[in-house]
């Protein structure tokens, strides 16, 4: 009779490579993630930017942290724009690192969504008639 024992098949429990800190300040929706954006993390992301129920949502996605993005994260946050602005309200996009700002300037998101190169900048503005949409940062 052979003896019962577990093996490893190799497949281990992936540990989740995305936070997502939601704060706010002055009423602003303040969203801090961290690590990658994919399709094995992107509910996080997602549940973080929904705004149903809310009136004139105004949200700021901080992406200093943010290591990895690919076209999962970057559908959320079209999705979250559109949702965003149907309620009367704005996103913005705040410190994207290179990387991340490729992936937005390739499938044109910049030109949809504001974004600038700090969090205090992004928080600054009060009035969308004075924040266009697109990436500003410095070169």
């Amino acid at each position: 009779m052979a003896e019962g024992r577990m093996t490893d098949s190799g497949q281990t429990r992936r540990v989740s490579r995305l936070t997502v800190v939601v704060t706010a300040t002055d009423g602003i929706r303040v969203l801090s993630p961290a690590g990658e954006i994919d399709y094995a993390t992107g509910d996080k992301l997602r549940d973080a930017l929904d705004v149903t129920g809310t009136a004139r949502p105004r949200i700021v996605v901080d992406m200093r942290q943010v290591t990895f993005m690919d076209s999962v994260g970057v559908n959320l946050l079209i999705a979250a724009y559109r949702a965003v602005t149907q309620a009367d309200g704005w996103i913005r996009i705040a410190a994207p690192s290179e990387a991340v700002l490729r992936v937005l300037q390739i499938v044109g998101a910049d030109d949809l969504i504001a974004c600038r190169p700090t969090l205090r900048e992004a928080l600054a503005f009060r009035s969308l008639s004075r924040f266009r949409p697109g990436c500003h940062l410095p070169d």
